[in-house]
């Protein structure tokens, strides 16, 4: 094995472990877990609304939240690859090459992905540890209690059978908080957001930016305002989800992906006029060594190299 292969292997599998680490749990939770068992008070109305089907569901919501993001990051490091000059050399592995704009790709992608299982790692642990009800429990549980006897009003229930028989849907309706529709959403889309602001800074594209990044916005809200109105969560768990969620990509974005930007244009295909410049730093994965590369820069009419090393 020649040098470069074993570099970029022990690279990949780092990643890789970096990844399982974090990711293991997630379905560790979901298999295995049981949600805490929080009681409620009989007649409690907050847990007493009708079940109702997602307006979001969770297909939509990975397809959209994951398929949007890697799209995107994928044509914004060809077009900084195809425009950049000098041409950075390909990257070799086992005889095969691999052009630079695939390994960026790879490691901008990698940090998106390692961010989504950590905010996602961290709303199953919130969730499972609380046991929250959500506002159908009632209606998904039907527990064998009369709620309206004198002697069960008021009074605190924690041994409860639910006589409905969905037990998928008995297990899924205590874990009410925080929101993870809206962690989620709100990760992908606020990391979208600041990825695109980082790549994209040229005059032309600048009200097309923002309205691409105002989209991406709306998703994530209207995810997260449809919880509440499906009834499968409290105002409040969606409040916490959201801000868990940007919280989690804000803090990827600069301490883990630590993007910058640097001086530098890239011109149209077919105008020859600049269309990116700023352009975000060449990620690496979580164990890359940041190689030197460089990008021609313009700034007061003249033309100079930026370089870009190790942080």
């Amino acid at each position: 094995m020649d040098k470069d292969s074993k570099k970029i292997l022990v690279k990949v599998l780092s990643d890789v472990v970096c990844l399982a680490v974090v990711g293991l749990p997630i379905n560790y939770f979901f298999l295995f877990v049981e949600p805490y068992h929080r009681g409620f008070f009989c007649g409690d109305e907050s847990i007493s609304y009708p079940f109702h089907s997602s307006t979001v569901p969770s297909f939509m919501l990975y397809t959209v939240g994951l398929g949007l993001p890697i799209i995107t990051m994928l044509v914004t490091e060809f077009l900084k690859y195809k425009h950049s000059n000098p041409k950075k050399p390909n990257y070799v592995l086992f005889g095969w090459q691999i052009q630079p704009w695939l390994w960026n790709s790879y490691c901008a992608i990698g940090y998106f992905g390692f961010g989504a299982a950590c905010s996602q790692l961290t709303t199953d642990i919130a969730k499972y540890s609380i046991g929250r009800l959500r506002p159908h429990f009632f209606d998904v549980c039907q527990p064998d209690i009369d709620c309206s006897l004198a002697t069960n009003r008021n009074r605190y229930i924690t041994d409860v059978n639910c006589t409905s028989g969905k037990q998928a849907l008995i297990h899924a309706a205590r874990l009410s908080f925080p929101s993870g529709h809206s962690s989620f959403s709100f990760y992908t889309m606020v990391y979208l957001v600041i990825y695109i602001q980082k790549n994209y800074t040229a005059r032309k594209v600048t009200l097309l930016k923002h309205v691409f990044q105002f989209g991406c916005l709306m998703l994530a809200w209207s995810t997260a305002l449809s919880r509440v109105s499906n009834y499968k969560h409290h105002w409040s768990d969606v409040l916490v989800g959201s801000l868990q969620g940007a919280l989690v990509a804000v803090l990827i974005v600069i301490y883990v992906a630590r993007m910058k930007n640097i001086e530098g244009s890239v011109k149209d295909l077919t105008s020859g006029e600049p269309v990116l410049d700023n352009f975000l730093t060449e990620a690496t994965p979580l164990f890359c060594e940041q190689s030197s590369s460089s990008v021609i820069g313009r700034k007061n009419t003249s033309t100079h190299i930026v370089k870009i090393g190790t942080d």
